[in-house]
């Protein structure tokens, strides 16, 4: 159930191996018809990547990799029967159907964390989705197509609230954004117009880095001329901007949230399961759920625990559960067979920022850990590389590498970034 980044690589697992053989029935569940990785939502919103030409169309993976493809959004669940119940995606039907499982497998992910702020739902954007992206991408370009218009300039302001991965990436691409704009001739676009204030209510941006890494994120921002105030909590958005913690009001045309995470709401009902106070479901090391051997659970929707004596979790991020998927796939057929499931061990391989165009900077381990930090044209390749590989895991290397050329190819045909 979910086809995101972690769903879609097991299904696809599971179809090369137990599908192919015929040793099991595949079937992936998921609301919408394709996928998107999402570290690129903020590239979509900014206009850098463009949907239609990189999405993943779930029914054509399902017949290339041997597993089915099921539209639908869960609705509930029958541990006792062993359905689960699903609803029409469109908003305009409540129509519902049931799926029997033996196995069934939660990757529904996560989406931003509002802690209960007044306003949050009624005026902020969001990039928990696709739609969303490309609301908030539609919403830039018919400014700047304003913009272009008028006789005046009138700056655009925006506050960004959480300055973890996806906040300060799109800070870098939004600034990215307007200097190819004006390339193009659009009056008055230029990076002056781009009034964007960063918010933190920690003491550093992105603490997942070192603080070396970390300072360095955040002298590159203000170099860009992005406002980065840390130690600044938000009490409330209103329609005209942000009312901060010390009372100061700080207005936006804009206002974007990207702070926490927490796992969908419906995971609380789904007959009698364990979840924790963000919503995820509580797994044990071999990622059941603990209250259910036949329902395992991986990714942002997982509360899985990093060993047995620590108290502390798996950290909700990308490789996380790239990495459950992995081991979800040999933990499924040892589970078919009736044999022994293995422990999961997390392996934190460090974080990558992309600033745009501009730099990368990124704290590693392995063969680049010690450094302190890694930036420049290495970080970048890398960088890129997690995409690469992700698409290894869905392609194949060789249909991968053919889709990074057409991509070369296709950058020479159209522009620079998406102005629809």
């Amino acid at each position: 159930m979910g086809g995101g980044a972690g769903g879609i690589e097991l299904a696809t697992r599971l179809g090369k191996t137990l599908g192919r053989r015929n040793h099991a029935m595949i079937t992936l569940v998921d609301a919408n018809l394709t996928h998107i990785w999402k570290p690129l939502f903020h590239e979509v919103a900014a206009g850098s990547l463009n949907p239609g030409v990189d999405e993943l169309n779930y029914i054509a993976q399902a017949k290339w990799n041997h597993f089915h493809f099921q539209h639908g959004r869960m609705a509930g669940l029958d541990r006792a029967r062993k359905v689960i119940r699903l609803t029409e995606s469109s908003r305009s039907s409540s129509k519902e159907r049931e799926i029997e499982y033996d196995t069934l497998v939660m990757a529904v992910g996560s989406h931003c964390n509002d802690f209960g702020t007044p306003g949050v739902q009624q005026y902020c954007q969001f990039l928990d989705s696709r739609v969303q992206a490309e609301r908030l991408h539609g919403m830039l370009v018919n400014r700047y197509m304003r913009s272009h218009a008028s006789d005046t300039a009138h700056p655009l302001e925006i506050a960004i609230v959480g300055a973890g991965a996806t906040g300060v990436e799109l800070c870098a691409e939004l600034q990215h954004a307007v200097r190819v704009i004006k390339g193009y001739g659009v009056k008055h676009a230029c990076p002056s117009i781009l009034k964007i204030t960063l918010l933190e209510a920690g003491p550093r941006i992105l603490p997942v880095l070192n603080e070396q890494a970390s300072q360095a994120v955040h002298s590159g921002l203000k170099d860009l001329g992005v406002n980065v105030r840390v130690g600044t909590a938000v009490k409330e958005v209103t329609e005209s901007g942000v009312i901060l913690a010390e009372g100061e009001t700080l207005n936006a045309d804009l206002k974007i949230w990207a702070a926490g995470i927490k796992a969908p709401e419906f995971l609380k009902t789904l007959d009698g399961l364990e979840t924790n106070r963000i919503n995820q479901l509580n797994v044990k090391r071999t990622l059941q759920t603990t209250l259910d051997d036949s329902i395992f659970a991986l990714g942002d929707c997982s509360s899985c625990p990093l060993d047995d004596t620590s108290g502390r979790f798996v950290p909700p991020r990308a490789q996380a559960a790239n990495q459950q998927a992995a081991l979800l796939c040999k933990n499924l057929e040892r589970h078919l067979d009736g044999e022994q499931l293995l422990n999961f061990k997390y392996e934190d391989k460090g974080t990558l920022i992309s600033l745009a165009s501009f730099d990368a900077v990124g704290s590693l381990n392995g063969i680049f850990s010690g450094k302190g930090i890694t930036r420049g044209l290495i970080a970048r390749m890398l960088y890129t590389s997690l995409y690469r590989l992700h698409q290894a895991a869905l392609y194949g290397a060789p249909r991968m590498l053919l889709k990074t050329l057409a991509e070369y190819l296709q950058r020479k045909t159209r522009p620079k970034l998406r102005l629809h």
